[in-house]
């Protein structure tokens, strides 16, 4: 039978996981004079969101880091070419939306929960310390997160092995007592590798990815949460 370790420390993934990355397309769309938006938003969040990750991994792979916030402009900047949209009007709404995207419905909640049973909780993300702080504030999560890491402190993107061990140094807790989770498969794939628990947020029902790793749990949304401790 396979050894339970106890979890004292929970750390997410911010976008995607605790923040909807098509929030800012979606809510741009809907308003006045941006019907050319309303047309094509899913496919312009979509492009974005895959550009994003992909100049982040390239730029990781090269050894070319900038930060989160550049990676989201490039990524944008794509998606927008791609989709015959060229408004800067526009582009400087989304990217405004996209500093405060909302977060998931059940997320205050889940984290109440966490808080109240005397989990250790933070963030782990690729995004930049001022983007953290504005999607963070926005949401009205601050209170109930103990740290918001960025990987601004080690200068690469996940999945480095460098990013998943910024939680060791910064929380006291054993490798096997943190569950990491995350919305990209790849992410807990990284954090699996590392010696976490993880659990992937599987809210579209993808297949899982094939690689080096596989998330011990995975679930619909994050209601879940709070059950696997």
């Amino acid at each position: 039978m396979e050894k339970t370790t106890l979890i004292s420390t929970c750390i997410f993934d911010a976008y995607g996981t605790l923040f909807d990355v098509s929030a800012a397309a979606r809510e741009a769309a809907a308003e006045p004079g941006n019907e050319a938006l309303a047309a094509v938003w899913p496919q312009v969040a979509a492009d974005w969101r895959n550009k994003q990750l992909q100049y982040s991994w390239l730029r990781a792979v090269a050894r070319k880091h900038v930060d989160f916030w550049q990676v989201t402009k490039d990524g944008l900047d794509w998606a927008l070419e791609n989709a015959g949209l060229s408004d800067e009007a526009l582009r400087d709404r989304l990217l405004k939306l996209y500093w405060g995207l909302s977060p998931y419905p059940e997320v205050p909640a889940m984290l109440t929960e966490l808080k109240q049973r005397g989990i250790q909780t933070g963030i782990l993300s690729n995004g930049s310390p001022e983007m953290l702080r504005g999607a963070v504030e926005s949401a009205g999560i601050g209170h109930l997160l103990d740290a918001v890491l960025s990987v601004e402190e080690v200068g690469v993107y996940k999945p480095h092995d460098l990013v998943y061990e910024m939680v060791e140094s910064r929380f006291i807790c054993e490798r096997g007592e943190v569950l990491f989770v995350s919305s990209n498969g790849w992410d807990a794939a990284g954090a699996a590798n590392y010696g976490y628990q993880t659990a992937w947020v599987n809210r579209t029902g993808e297949p899982m990815d094939r690689l080096y790793a596989q998330p011990r749990y995975t679930l619909p949304d994050l209601t879940g949460i709070p059950r696997l401790l």
